[in-house]
């Protein structure tokens, strides 16, 4: 199977309710997210041309309308945290969401919403999520 993986950046903030340590308050990450697409089949012989399974500006543009321009420079919040935090719901960027935006339940979000939008014949294979340079959450599609 051949993978391909491209590489995005972009700021955002969130809070996890129910939390007690920091995260509990309103903050930001500049995360890092990894991309990994394949095709469905065993590429056994070269790819005619232009060589591609997928052109990488295919994958940005798909990327970039789908996560980033929609969570970049956003704040997203839970309905629970806005219960307790009624004042928050002021922001123009804000997001809200029925769960906790942790980073497992943003790459679940990205899961779904990256395999509904890529072509018949590519698959999403993995989603890696940095929120900081040394801590990341992983999705890894199921064989």
């Amino acid at each position: 199977m051949l993978r391909l993986t491209k590489i995005f950046n972009f700021e955002m903030a969130h809070a996890i309710h129910g939390y007690q340590g920091a995260c509990k308050n309103i903050h930001g990450h500049s995360y890092e997210l990894h991309v990994t697409i394949g095709t469905s089949s065993v590429q056994k012989e070269y790819i005619p041309s232009p060589g591609f399974i997928i052109d990488f500006k295919q994958i940005k543009n798909l990327v970039n309308t789908a996560i980033i321009d929609k969570f970049d420079h956003s704040l997203i919040l839970s309905e629970a945290f806005l219960q307790d935090h009624p004042t928050n719901n002021i922001h123009d960027n804000l997001i809200i969401w029925e769960v906790e935006p942790s980073a497992e339940n943003i790459l679940l979000y990205m899961q779904e919403t990256l395999s509904s939008k890529l072509p018949t014949d590519i698959k999403l294979l993995q989603l890696k999520l940095f929120e900081t340079k040394d801590s990341f959450a992983e999705w890894i599609a199921d064989n």
